[in-house]
């Protein structure tokens, strides 16, 4: 960072005229790096509120003459050395705007440059020098390491052309096919293929066909093909079922001598009412003491699946299992996910177990965790669970009150501690025996929900802690951790400043306690109304991402120092390599090594963000399919995302969601204020904001592109009335510019 240079100013603040040098200086030393207004101030010194206001002047005035650049809103950075060499990765488009991303900062490459790369593939190129003004550009002058990849899309043929149309956005050309090698895939049907060949001299590659998914528009070909999309398997190997099915299903005395002993335990499993894998059981007894044990258990799938063997090889490299709308596709063969594995009741099973003692205030008095054999006693849907909390009658009655009051406190506590608390709905599709949706429901979390939740947490809590939480002098052996980074502070601080436009005091100082809690009172505080929408979005966008790593830095939402996944291994591989460094270090072995772990949990986070975008995509496509049905209906709703090419909107009733297109809001021109999360109006002011209530009607539903168009109706019950245009020659646009396209889509720098 820059040293304080006064540079001859008085009473410690910086003359403006020696700011340009000061952070072109700075960020020239810092090319690779972005920053922000604050950043740069206190990199130079530039820390009185006077300077800083300088700062902001002068950046502005800086990025007009060119001199840096604002490669993001409001983060700048030193002009690159154009005509430099760089590793990047290259973006396709279908719109023909490519690109290539070097250090964070996306740079245009015209197709005639791009030696026809790929999207995702790891690209040199040539940064040439931009005209004053103008945008720089690249040219791709080596493919240094090609992304593995697949396209999937429609077969055409006709009399003299064979080719694949892509569904993706990442090719904007089709891919050419040979006739005496379609694998039996017909006009129409949809296939999974991969470029063989792209010659520098062809405009559109050449392709040889994977797989026929089948016919477009059925729903097995349209599921088939998302996961195909997104590169997750959609079939399982023979082989690796032909392996599962020689498994031995028998539990041997001695295997039992082995593990302690809970089949006389009152032991059950609380799950969705559909579900066939139950890897978790819960059991409960009254100690002498008066204290209660309370045994989470967990499927022992790692006693069936070895490390290495042709089973362990596919779940690792599947990482998840994938939920679709109408399917699941397991990460296990189903002899191990819904057989050998599936804690059904009536069945002696083996699980790996975390045993609590809590006292009546759920304190937990002691734990430990180990091995076992249960026996379930009674096979419970939430359903079931929530009437008999609701009640007080049925089986196990008074065993599953307890558990209810207990997980009542846990939680209490876990947000009293600072634990984040988003309860958002998550929506579901009645659908019939040919995939069609046919309703939309709900999914809602009750107490028999939130029982298991509590549970769970409080598991994975403790397992993580029992490896990462040493005595001082000692190391933490390698382990999987869940972690869950800081918020990122700017669009915290953003939330902060648009709350309080609405009369609400956020916090984004102090612990992560006291910031959170004053998270979790401002969604109390919006509750009914009017912003609520708006804020809320806004406060689930300024969270990150959760991850696998080795590196554990806490579970910001959870507000927990130590946190894993233990719970899930029939469905999720992280628990699965959890239960191995479990048995592997209490039997005193050696700490693993830190950078191949790393590797797989990469990996996995990678599987899960991809298994994550399918199921997103499942969703999307019956939202489109459902709402076909229903073209010309008038609906309510909110908007939940604000672009330069329009605004989309959430159904109150179905929260499916759809484009209101800025083509179609022909009142007045629309620019983006991204700041402000709205598009406003030019000639009248008219602002669409993040989390208003609008009204729209269903003008077209687009099951290719999973797309969904709105036309947005006025208060009468009027769409969008078009401008009405002036004669040639007499056109005015507002503040006296041309504009070529209606709809505010003004080019803005990038």
């Amino acid at each position: 960072m820059a040293k304080k240079n006064n540079g001859g100013s008085q009473c410690g603040r910086i003359r403006k005229a020696d700011l340009p040098a000061l952070i072109i200086d700075f960020l020239s030393r810092q090319q690779k790096q972005s920053f922000n207004y604050k950043q740069i101030a206190f990199g130079i010194g530039a820390t009185s509120p006077a300077n800083r206001m300088d700062v902001i002047n002068v950046l502005d005035e800086l990025v007009a003459a060119d001199d840096i650049r604002e490669v993001d809103l409001g983060k700048y950075k030193a002009k690159s050395n154009r005509g430099s060499e760089n590793v990047g990765y290259f973006v396709r488009r279908s719109n023909g705007k490519n690109a290539v991303v070097v250090d964070d900062e996306q740079i245009f490459v015209a197709e005639r440059n791009s030696m026809h790369a790929l999207n995702g593939d790891k690209v040199r190129v040539v940064v040439s020098a931009a005209r004053r003004g103008a945008d720089p550009e690249a040219r791709v002058i080596e493919i240094v390491e090609a992304k593995e990849q697949q396209f999937v899309g429609t077969i055409k043929i006709d009399k003299n052309y064979c080719a694949l149309v892509p569904d993706t956005k990442f090719l904007a050309t089709d891919i050419i096919l040979s006739r005496s090698h379609l694998k039996g895939g017909k006009d129409g049907d949809k296939a999974v293929v991969r470029i063989s060949q792209w010659r520098d001299d062809e405009m559109s590659p050449r392709g040889e066909i994977i797989d026929i998914l089948g016919a477009k528009g059925e729903n097995n070909t349209e599921m088939h093909a998302i996961l195909a999309e997104f590169g997750l398997p959609y079939k399982y190997p023979e082989n690796v079922e032909k392996a599962a099915e020689k498994i031995s299903a028998d539990i041997t005395p001695e295997e039992i001598a082995r593990r302690e002993d809970f089949r006389g335990v009152t032991t059950f499993t609380i799950d969705p009412r559909d579900a066939k894998d139950f890897d978790d059981a819960l059991s409960i007894r009254r100690l002498a003491n008066g204290n209660w044990e309370v045994g989470v258990h967990i499927a022992d799938v790692t006693h069936y699946v070895h490390p290495n063997t042709i089973i362990d090889k596919e779940a690792r490299q599947r990482a998840t299992s994938v939920y679709l709308v109408d399917r699941t596709i397991p990460m296990l063969p189903e002899r191990l996910s819904n057989g050998l594995c599936s804690l059904r009741p009536n069945e002696e099973k083996l699980t790996f177990s975390a045993i609590f003692e809590m006292d009546a205030d759920a304190n937990v008095v002691s734990s430990r965790i180990g091995r076992t054999v249960i026996c379930s006693d009674r096979r419970f849907t939430y359903e079931e669970a929530q009437e008999i909390i609701e009640t007080g009658r049925g089986d196990f009655a008074e065993e599953v009150n307890v558990l209810d009051r207990l997980a009542k406190i846990l939680r209490k506590r876990r947000y009293q501690n600072g634990a984040l608390e988003f309860d958002r709905a998550e929506v579901r599709f009645e659908i019939d025996e040919n995939g069609k949706p046919i309703s939309v429901y709900f999914k809602e979390s009750k107490d028999a929900n939130k029982l298991i939740e509590e549970f769970m947490l409080l598991a994975n809590l403790t397992v993580a802690e029992s490896i990462g939480k040493v005595p001082k002098g000692k190391k933490a052996k390698t382990f999987v951790y869940r972690v869950h980074d800081n918020p990122d502070p700017d669009k915290l601080a953003n939330l902060a400043l648009i709350a309080m436009r609405f009369g609400h005091k956020l916090n984004t100082d102090g612990s992560i306690k006291a910031v959170n809690q004053s998270v979790n009172r401002l969604l109390r505080d919006v509750k009914g109304k009017g912003e609520e929408n708006m804020l809320s979005i806004l406060a689930i966008r300024s969270m990150a991402k959760a991850c696998y790593t080795t590196e554990n830095v806490g579970h910001y939402g959870l507000a927990m120092p130590y946190y894993t996944h233990f719970t899930s291994p029939i469905r999720r591989y992280p628990d699965m390599l959890v239960h191995r460094l479990l048995a592997k270090y209490a039997e005193g072995g050696r700490s693993v090594d830190k950078v191949k772990l790393e590797e797989e949990c990469k990996h996995d986070s990678d599987m899960e963000v991809l298994a994550s975008n399918a199921e997103r995509a499942s969703i999307k496509y019956k939202q489109v399919e459902y709402m076909r049905d229903r073209l010309g209906e008038i609906y309510e709703g909110v908007i939940s995302g604000v672009t330069e090419w329009g605004f989309y909107v959430e159904l109150d009733e179905s929260m499916c969601e759809g484009l209101v297109p800025i083509r179609d809001l022909a009142d007045d021109y629309y620019d983006l204020d991204e700041k402000n999360y709205c598009l406003i109006g030019r000639k009248h002011g008219v602002k669409y904001t993040l989390g208003d209530r609008v009204k729209v009607q269903v003008a077209r539903a687009d099951l290719e592109r999973k797309q969904l168009d709105f036309a947005l109706i006025d208060d009468k019950g009027n769409p969008n009335k078009p401008i009405q245009e002036k004669k040639p020659g007499k056109r005015h646009e507002p503040g006296g510019k041309k504009s070529r396209s209606r709809g505010g889509n003004k080019r803005r720098k990038q």
